[in-house]
């Protein structure tokens, strides 16, 4: 444990305010390191300003009781630190060092929100994790790493472990029906990871980007820090609105969309507007960012046929094991059109070079051995028993103030606020009924519409999401009231 001692005050003690008080951390054996320690420490803390004389070794020697030689060893090492300069005839004086930082509380970037605590109910991104599942995964991963051999344990292929990309390849073209190679797979460590490198391969700073409006704001947020500009195009029943987006940036050098669930409104972009958007990237030499963030969890028929089902020069696919398994896991993938291949390995190359491979290896394995095909399909199950739970209590609870729209696919659904309330409605309602549900308002970057909840009901417990559902409609009753 540090102990503190209180040096004398004299013409060659420490003589700044409050500067006498060192700490010596007795958790160091070596006796000269840790009068080093404590003294480094006061001056980098600014307890010792530049210019201040230190005591001679002979004074701080008898002022804390350690050996006169041990003293001369730690001045040594500081000014081996250049922290200390040794002046001929007049001792030894703190060296001029830049002043501390001011302490304050970390910082995310401008704007940005400390990480939150554990979620509540209709937090969105929270999948059900079985105990299961995480015990298989940990045994393929040591299994993995006890028999790796020496290129496993080297620099790997930029574009991730090729047998993961050839479970993901086969999953596809049997579940999405994506037919595509493995080696136009990148795996990448989320789906903001992706858009970056796309960004950073395929955009100039300040090309313009469509965006669903309302839409994903960490999609827009990662884009436009890579330097793009996102024009927030209106999302209708039909998805995006492409002679809209025509309209408000027709030099626009990508799109960003969720074509099969958009989110949040989990409309399904038509037929129509599909071939209307492939149409247009191919004729102006665009990109298509599709985000296919949840399609593995459709309750009704067979998952659509992605975007980049129909074209493959202009469409880059992107997926996430965050909904699948779970966000920590940090793997994600694209099916990136072979023009574009090399650019984004080259703008891998300057970022992280390539994933670690032993996690991807081991999920590989859980696909390969039916694991993860046989956990989504009890998880479809759990949730779509949530989604219609929730439908039926806010239903019940809440008719007239609370309309449920239940969605065919996903892990969230829209409850809008019935027409005639105050546009801060939505706030007091979520507040009082102590829920983490996002406002469709905080989806939205220009345009007005009505407001309403994003419930997301993966990764709680029935009982929860009951509470949190008859909470919602109370506190939406006595609000009208």
């Amino acid at each position: 444990m540090p102990t503190t001692f209180q040096a004398e005050k004299s013409s060659m003690s420490l003589v700044a305010e409050g500067v006498g008080q060192l700490r010596l951390d007795t958790s160091i054996r070596n006796q000269a390191q840790r009068v080093h320690s404590a003294l480094r420490l006061a001056i980098l803390d600014g307890l010792l300003p530049s210019g201040t004389a230190l005591p001679s070794s002979r004074t701080l020697s008898h002022q804390i009781g350690i050996g006169r030689n041990t003293i001369v060893t730690a001045y040594e090492q500081l000014l081996s630190d250049g922290l200390v300069e040794a002046r001929h005839g007049s001792g030894t004086f703190v060296a001029a060092i830049p002043p501390p930082l001011a302490k304050t509380t970390a910082q995310f970037g401008i704007g940005a929100k400390v990480p939150p605590g554990p979620k509540r109910p209709f937090a969105l991104g929270q999948p059900r994790v079985e105990a299961a599942l995480l015990a298989r995964l940990a045994s393929a991963s040591r299994r993995r790493i006890s028999e790796a051999d020496p290129l496993d344990l080297g620099y790997g292929d930029p574009r991730g472990s090729l047998h993961l990309r050839r479970q993901i390849a086969a999953a596809l073209a049997v579940d999405r029906g994506l037919r595509c190679d493995p080696d136009c797979i990148v795996v990448v460590s989320g789906t903001q990871h992706g858009l970056r490198l796309c960004a950073d391969a395929l955009l100039k700073p300040g090309d313009k980007i469509w965006m669903e409006e309302p839409g994903y704001a960490a999609a827009r947020a990662t884009l436009a820090a890579a330097g793009a500009a996102p024009v927030p195009v209106v999302v209708d029943d039909e998805g995006l609105d492409i002679r809209a987006a025509r309209e408000r940036a027709p030099e626009a050098k990508a799109a960003y969309v969720t074509p099969s669930h958009q989110f949040p409104s989990g409309v399904t972009m038509s037929m129509r507007r599909r071939v209307e958007l492939l149409e247009w990237a191919e004729n102006a030499g665009a990109w298509v960012l599709e985000d296919d963030y949840d399609s593995e969890f459709r309750y009704t028929g067979r998952p659509l046929t992605p975007l980049a089902g129909l074209s493959t020069t202009r469409v880059i696919y992107l997926g996430t094991f965050a909904k699948t398994l779970f966000p920590a896991l940090r793997i994600g993938y694209m099916v990136v059109p072979p023009d574009a291949l090399g650019h984004i390995l080259s703008a891998r190359a300057a970022i992280d070079r390539f994933p670690p491979a032993f996690m991807q290896d081991a999920v590989a394995d859980l696909m390969s051995d039916g694991t993860v095909s046989a956990h989504l399909r009890r998880m479809r199950k759990h949730y779509c028993n949530a989604r219609n739970q929730i439908a039926k209590i806010i239903t019940e609870d809440a008719a007239g103030v609370l309309i449920p729209a239940v969605p065919a696919q996903g892990l969230h659904m829209i409850v809008r606020l019935a027409s005639g309330l105050d546009r801060d409605a939505g706030q007091a309602i979520r507040a009082a009924a102590e829920v983490d549900a996002m406002l469709l308002s905080e989806t939205r970057t220009e345009s007005a519409g009505t407001e309403g909840f994003i419930l997301g009901f993966s990764g709680f417990s029935p009982e929860l999401l009951s509470e949190a559902a008859i909470s919602l409609a109370q506190a939406a009753r006595r609000y009208v009231r």
